[in-house]
């Protein structure tokens, strides 16, 4: 019998006093959205940038998440002020209220900065707190593994590591969660000056955290030269093939991005044990197929609301729920996440997120109109249900990354994972897009009141079936013939050289 009291008891037992600190890194990372409503809406009313001056803007703002590895390195080989965790988070920190700072004189006219044109100070902030918040994230996870009791048995070791992963998760979603709503009551009340001076807030509480936090102590280890100057040419090649209009540009940085990241990930594990490296590829396999897998893309949303009627504030109310409940199953399901083997846990993952795409499939064929169901109801409740898993997913993934990190080298690891997992969900868009090609549809499009383009989403049945098979099979498949759990003791992954 399930104990529900037990279940949400679960974190709050399991947290630390040593976990504190850390989560509040990640508490920051979660907050980072709490500017976003006044920055829109100031954007839109103050600086002439074009909608292709804003693409080519965000071309720019996800290079530093591209190029982690070099940010890894960093965190792994370089110390400064005889630290080479910490002060790389007071960087960060930095970085994010220089930015800050420099909204705050941008959105107030300020004297010294009158010399210069709004959209280069503009650009120029949004750098400086991306990179900040690139820097901590990496940091944040790297320290993740470091705040486990290391007199424990391999077993138990693993399943803090888990509970930790756990713990991150929710302190980020508790922040989202808790931002959702103030960043637009809030930049309704106060000014903009006013809403960024709040914001500052956020690389406070990341000071606060890595001040307190207690570390393992670890070593540097020596720069692996292939990575670090290699990330810097690949931040080159995507900047050049994001500006300039190449044929097929999407999949060229896919494979060529898949290959640097997998060939520097082999160059990482190299020197460890075979077995340890079989296991270690295994795990990555499941990773990258599971968050590979393509999803109907926005001809969905387009028919629930040419079809369905579902308006802005419907879903609206639709991402808040999902917000909160993916929160709180992600609290009252910890302990059997931490428990279970984690390629059973994907398993049931797949199986529940298959069964819950099935509602959406049934509107489409009108099933709950002959039920006497409003649609609005359906949406509701199958949002009520599915939205803790993909949370739930991401954790165990996470959990993977952790359990698989090699001693002297955690920085670089986890930076070179997150890539990987980004590189999986572009796969997934990949998909989606060729998909989309074969299942045509399209909105209606009106000019002058007439309609240039009808709706069309005959195939719409057919992309959802699909979609939903291949969801289900694919993973399922992959977990079972490449099983990601670990049999091997945890001390085989410190028996390796040094990387130079």
């Amino acid at each position: 019998m399930i104990n529900f009291f037990d279940m949400i008891m679960t974190p709050i037992r399991a947290i630390r006093m040593r976990y504190v600190p850390l989560l509040l890194i990640y508490f920051a990372y979660g907050a980072s959205g709490f500017s976003a409503v006044a920055e829109t809406f100031w954007v839109k009313e103050q600086l002439n940038l074009s909608a292709e001056n804003l693409i080519s803007l965000g071309v720019w703002l996800t290079v530093p998440w591209t190029i982690k590895m070099i940010f890894g390195q960093m965190v792994d080989s370089f110390t400064f002020f005889g630290s080479n965790r910490k002060v790389y988070v007071y960087i960060g920190a930095l970085l994010m209220a220089l930015g800050t700072t420099l909204m705050i004189g941008l959105v107030s006219d300020a004297v010294w900065l009158a010399a210069y044109t709004k959209e280069k100070v503009y650009i120029f902030a949004s750098v400086l707190s991306v990179v900040g918040f690139v820097m901590q994230d990496v940091v944040a996870d790297t320290m993740s593994t470091e705040v486990v009791d290391k007199s424990q048995t391999d077993v138990e070791i693993r399943k803090e590591l888990a509970m930790i992963q756990v713990l991150a998760r929710l302190s980020l979603g508790l922040a989202i969660f808790s931002v959702a709503g103030l960043k637009g009551w809030l930049a309704e009340i106060y000014s903009y000056e006013t809403m960024f001076k709040i914001s500052l807030f956020i690389p406070a509480l990341s000071i606060i955290g890595v001040t307190l936090v207690k570390l393992n102590p670890v070593e540097s280890s020596p720069l692996n030269k292939q990575i670090f100057f290699g990330g810097f040419l690949f931040a080159v090649f995507v900047v050049l093939i994001g500006y300039n209009e190449i044929p097929y540009s999407q999949e060229i940085v896919f494979f060529v991005s898949l290959s640097v990241v997998l060939y520097f990930l082999r160059t990482l594990i190299k020197d460890l044990e075979p077995e340890t490296i079989k296991h270690i590829q295994m795990a990555m396999i499941v990773i990258f197929v599971y968050r590979a897998m393509p999803s109907v893309g926005p001809a969905l949303t387009w028919w629930e609301i040419d079809v369905l009627g579902f308006d802005k504030a419907f879903f609206g109310t639709l991402g808040q729920i999902g917000a909160a409940l993916a929160l709180v199953g992600m609290w009252i399901s910890s302990k059997f996440i931490i428990n279970q083997a984690i390629g059973k846990v994907l398993i049931w993952m797949t199986v529940i997120g298959s069964v819950l795409s099935l509602p959406v499939l049934a509107m489409y064929y009108d099933v709950h109109t002959m039920l006497g169901i409003d649609a609005r109801t359906v949406a509701l409740v199958d949002t009520a249900v599915a939205s803790p898993f993909d949370y739930i997913a991401g954790v165990l993934m996470l959990t993977l990354v952790a359990i698989y990190a090699p001693e002297g080298h955690k920085g670089t690891w986890f930076a070179l994972m997150a890539s990987l997992m980004n590189i999986a969900l572009s796969a997934g868009g990949l998909l989606s897009k060729y998909l989309n090609k074969i299942f045509i549809m399209t909105r209606e499009i009106k000019e002058d009141g007439k309609i240039v383009v009808p709706a069309n989403y005959d195939d719409l049945g057919m992309l959802l079936w699909v979609a939903i098979i291949v969801g289900f099979i694919v993973p399922i498949v992959t977990i079972l013939k490449f099983n990601p759990d670990p049999s091997i003791k945890k001390k085989n992954l410190k028996k390796h050289k040094n990387i130079g």
